[in-house]
């Protein structure tokens, strides 16, 4: 019924809208004929203009609708930030049209036009501009808030997360020590890809996904750190890691990361990183050769006769000729210490068997 309705409204519309074109267009070339023609012109002109807004009411409707949908879509994903440079980029590039349109503005014919061209086109490329080139411009003016006070004041650069670091969840710990300082950004193409995980079929991946967004909640509400989630487009057919070093260079950030790869490529290109990974590592109880330890041998290492046990950090131990306690506690001494990407690697070797450990 509703429809119903607007239909007639939309046929009224297209029937005022027939008349008013009538009146000011036909009666031009119909003014010498009799009354009785411009009459049944008319009314066939209005009879058409009203058939046909009333048979495109539903594609009219839609259009509309679709319009709408993506406006709403495109302001959601802007922040007020990006508004309000977009709004001041509008008028900027506005008066910027309107003064180079002034000698052509009263040409006959193709003045209008070439103007209304002008704006229309100084307004959209003012407004792509500013949105894509936002990253280069300094923000901390219109920024508000305690964080990016602070790190105004300090000069912290910001630190972006990316998805491996944030699944991995170390960082909330290391940020509630306050060692970390500076503002906390992740990428929308990062929370994107944290969304994704989550929803994946996978129950390993769900569930990390799951944690990550986990962290990010806690980071927020236990600590009450604000996180700054800026809108980042990701370019078709690129890599998550790639953009982020890219993003990191443009708002002049650190990447925080756990992923070695990443580390490396950040570094190549001159962005500074701060691996969790190399930071436990660096936390890790130094081990010195000659020391003595008492350890746990859980299997065979690689070599023939080799046993490997862990410290409580999760240090690899291997441990010469240790095969043979297997499943024992036994005291080792530290010949050396081998440090690699992946962690700080001890090899040792057993004491005399007088000094084997009694096993609880």
């Amino acid at each position: 019924m509703a429809d119903k309705i607007i239909k007639s409204l939309f046929s009224a519309v297209g029937v005022l809208t027939g008349y008013t074109i009538t009146q000011t267009l036909l009666s031009e070339y119909l003014k010498n004929r009799s009354a009785n023609v411009q009459v049944v012109a008319t009314a066939m002109f209005v009879f058409l203009c009203g058939l046909l807004f009333y048979v495109g009411f539903s594609g009219i409707l839609s259009s509309i609708k679709n319009f709408l949908d993506l406006a709403e879509q495109l302001i959601q994903k802007l922040t007020m930030i990006d508004i309000m440079l977009a709004s001041i980029s509008l008028v900027i590039s506005l008066v910027i049209a309107n003064l180079l349109t002034i000698p052509v503005a009263r040409i006959d014919v193709i003045g209008l036009p070439v103007s209304i061209f002008c704006n229309v086109f100084f307004g959209v490329l003012g407004i792509y501009i500013v949105l894509n080139k936002k990253h280069d411009l300094s923000l901390d003016f219109f920024r508000t808030g305690k964080n990016t006070t602070t790190n105004s004041i300090q000069g912290c650069r910001p630190k972006v997360l990316d998805t491996s670091v944030i699944i991995d969840g170390r960082i909330l710990d290391i940020i509630r020590t306050g060692v970390l300082e500076g503002e906390l950004v992740v990428p929308s193409f990062v929370l994107d890809e944290l969304r994704h995980i989550a929803d994946s079929q996978d129950a390993i991946k769900r569930n990390k996904g799951r944690r990550g967004l986990d962290v990010l909640n806690g980071i927020q509400k236990e600590l009450g750190i604000k996180i700054r989630i800026e809108n980042y487009q990701l370019p078709e057919n690129s890599e998550v890691d790639s953009e982020i070093v890219r993003f990191a260079q443009k708002i002049n950030a650190k990447v925080v990361t756990t992923d070695f790869n990443l580390n490396k490529v950040a570094s190549f290109l001159g962005v500074n990183v701060i691996n969790i990974n190399e930071l436990t590592n660096a936390l890790k109880p130094l081990a010195l050769p000659g020391e003595e330890m008492c350890v746990h041998i859980l299997k065979d290492g690689k070599e023939n006769g080799q046993g490997v046990a862990y410290l409580d950090d999760g240090t690899m131990i291997v441990v010469d000729g240790g095969k043979k306690y297997m499943g024992e506690q036994v005291y080792v001494q530290v010949t050396s210490v081998f440090q690699t990407p992946a962690g700080r690697m001890i090899f040792a070797k057993p004491k005399i068997a007088s000094h084997r450990a009694v096993q609880v």
